[in-house]
Protein backbone atom coordinates (compact mmCIF):
# COMPACT_ATOMS: atom_id res chain seq x y z
CA UNK A 1 0.00 0.00 0.00
CA UNK A 2 0.69 3.69 -1.16
CA UNK A 3 0.78 6.01 1.72
CA UNK A 4 2.97 8.67 0.63
CA UNK A 5 0.82 10.55 -1.61
CA UNK A 6 -1.91 12.64 -0.66
CA UNK A 7 -5.38 11.48 -1.23
CA UNK A 8 -8.37 12.99 -1.18
CA UNK A 9 -12.38 12.07 -1.06
CA UNK A 10 -15.52 13.81 -0.57
CA UNK A 11 -17.55 14.37 2.44
CA UNK A 12 -20.10 12.74 0.11
CA UNK A 13 -18.26 9.81 -0.72
CA UNK A 14 -16.57 9.65 2.88
CA UNK A 15 -19.68 8.95 4.81
CA UNK A 16 -21.09 6.36 2.22
CA UNK A 17 -18.43 4.69 2.37
CA UNK A 18 -18.40 4.88 6.59
CA UNK A 19 -21.79 3.56 6.02
CA UNK A 20 -21.16 1.04 4.12
CA UNK A 21 -17.84 -0.58 5.74
CA UNK A 22 -20.31 -0.48 9.14
CA UNK A 23 -22.83 -2.50 7.39
CA UNK A 24 -20.39 -4.82 5.32
CA UNK A 25 -18.66 -5.70 8.70
CA UNK A 26 -22.10 -6.07 10.16
CA UNK A 27 -22.99 -9.01 8.03
CA UNK A 28 -19.14 -9.95 7.20
CA UNK A 29 -15.93 -10.64 9.18
CA UNK A 30 -13.64 -7.95 8.88
CA UNK A 31 -11.31 -8.62 6.10
CA UNK A 32 -7.78 -6.89 5.08
CA UNK A 33 -10.00 -5.32 1.70
CA UNK A 34 -12.00 -3.59 4.44
CA UNK A 35 -9.20 -2.60 7.01
CA UNK A 36 -7.24 -0.98 4.37
CA UNK A 37 -10.08 0.75 2.44
CA UNK A 38 -10.57 2.20 6.13
CA UNK A 39 -7.35 3.17 6.26
CA UNK A 40 -7.02 5.42 3.43
CA UNK A 41 -10.11 7.07 3.84
CA UNK A 42 -9.54 8.00 7.18
CA UNK A 43 -6.08 9.18 5.84
CA UNK A 44 -7.58 11.15 3.34
CA UNK A 45 -8.67 15.08 3.32
CA UNK A 46 -12.15 15.47 3.18
CA UNK A 47 -13.74 17.88 1.13
CA UNK A 48 -16.94 19.45 -0.51
CA UNK A 49 -18.12 18.07 -3.61
CA UNK A 50 -18.05 21.08 -5.31
CA UNK A 51 -14.68 22.14 -4.66
CA UNK A 52 -12.57 19.15 -5.45
CA UNK A 53 -10.33 18.91 -8.36
CA UNK A 54 -11.51 16.67 -11.32
CA UNK A 55 -8.26 14.86 -12.05
CA UNK A 56 -9.09 13.05 -8.37
CA UNK A 57 -10.50 9.70 -8.55
CA UNK A 58 -14.11 9.83 -6.63
CA UNK A 59 -16.47 7.14 -6.24
CA UNK A 60 -18.21 6.66 -9.59
CA UNK A 61 -15.44 8.01 -11.11
CA UNK A 62 -14.07 6.17 -14.92
CA UNK A 63 -10.24 5.91 -15.01
CA UNK A 64 -7.38 5.36 -16.97
CA UNK A 65 -4.85 3.16 -15.27
CA UNK A 66 -1.30 2.13 -16.75
CA UNK A 67 0.05 -0.96 -14.88
CA UNK A 68 3.65 -0.15 -15.18
CA UNK A 69 4.66 -3.44 -14.82
CA UNK A 70 2.86 -5.12 -17.91
CA UNK A 71 2.61 -1.10 -19.56
CA UNK A 72 -1.18 -2.57 -20.20
CA UNK A 73 -3.70 -0.07 -19.81
CA UNK A 74 -6.98 -0.66 -18.53
CA UNK A 75 -10.62 1.26 -18.21
CA UNK A 76 -13.35 1.11 -15.40
CA UNK A 77 -15.42 3.07 -13.37
CA UNK A 78 -15.16 3.04 -9.39
CA UNK A 79 -18.50 1.78 -7.87
CA UNK A 80 -19.92 0.66 -4.98
CA UNK A 81 -20.14 -3.55 -4.34
CA UNK A 82 -23.27 -3.74 -5.23
CA UNK A 83 -22.78 -2.38 -8.40
CA UNK A 84 -19.51 -4.14 -10.04
CA UNK A 85 -19.99 -5.77 -12.87
CA UNK A 86 -16.69 -7.31 -14.76
CA UNK A 87 -18.61 -7.07 -18.01
CA UNK A 88 -19.41 -3.55 -18.08
CA UNK A 89 -15.97 -2.48 -16.27
CA UNK A 90 -17.34 -1.38 -13.26
CA UNK A 91 -14.73 -2.33 -10.26
CA UNK A 92 -16.26 -2.59 -6.94
CA UNK A 93 -14.51 0.01 -3.99
CA UNK A 94 -13.99 -2.83 -2.05
CA UNK A 95 -11.57 -5.03 -4.75
CA UNK A 96 -7.91 -4.54 -4.21
CA UNK A 97 -7.43 -1.95 -6.94
CA UNK A 98 -10.30 -0.39 -6.52
CA UNK A 99 -9.57 0.86 -2.81
CA UNK A 100 -5.82 1.15 -4.18
CA UNK A 101 -7.16 4.01 -6.62
CA UNK A 102 -9.41 5.88 -4.54
CA UNK A 103 -9.18 9.35 -3.80
CA UNK A 104 -5.81 9.24 -5.75
CA UNK A 105 -5.38 11.69 -8.72
CA UNK A 106 -4.40 11.40 -12.32
CA UNK A 107 -0.40 10.94 -12.72
CA UNK A 108 -0.12 9.35 -9.02
CA UNK A 109 1.87 6.41 -9.58
CA UNK A 110 0.42 3.63 -6.45
CA UNK A 111 2.26 0.51 -5.02
CA UNK A 112 0.02 -1.98 -3.96
CA UNK A 113 -0.29 -5.60 -2.73
CA UNK A 114 -2.31 -7.67 -4.49
CA UNK A 115 -2.62 -11.51 -4.17
CA UNK A 116 0.24 -12.25 -6.48
CA UNK A 117 2.41 -9.75 -5.11
CA UNK A 118 3.19 -5.78 -5.51
CA UNK A 119 2.09 -4.08 -8.54
CA UNK A 120 3.05 -0.13 -9.52
CA UNK A 121 -0.05 1.45 -11.24
CA UNK A 122 -0.21 5.26 -12.29
CA UNK A 123 -2.99 6.77 -12.86
CA UNK A 124 -3.13 7.92 -16.99
CA UNK A 125 -6.59 9.89 -16.88
CA UNK A 126 -10.23 10.57 -14.92
CA UNK A 127 -12.09 10.46 -18.18
CA UNK A 128 -15.10 11.08 -15.78
CA UNK A 129 -15.84 12.34 -12.77
CA UNK A 130 -19.38 13.01 -11.22
CA UNK A 131 -18.51 16.20 -8.95
CA UNK A 132 -16.84 17.81 -11.88
CA UNK A 133 -19.79 17.20 -14.05
CA UNK A 134 -22.23 18.29 -11.68
CA UNK A 135 -23.56 15.07 -10.74
CA UNK A 136 -22.98 15.47 -7.10
CA UNK A 137 -25.60 12.68 -6.37
CA UNK A 138 -23.74 9.33 -7.72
Amino acid sequence: MNTQNKICLTHFDYDRLKLMISDHTKKNKVDNNIKDLLGEIERAQKVDSSIIPPNFVTMNSIIELKNLEELEFQEFQLVFPEEANSEENKISVLAPIGTAVLGYKTGDVIQWKFPGGENLFQITNVKYQPEANGDYHL
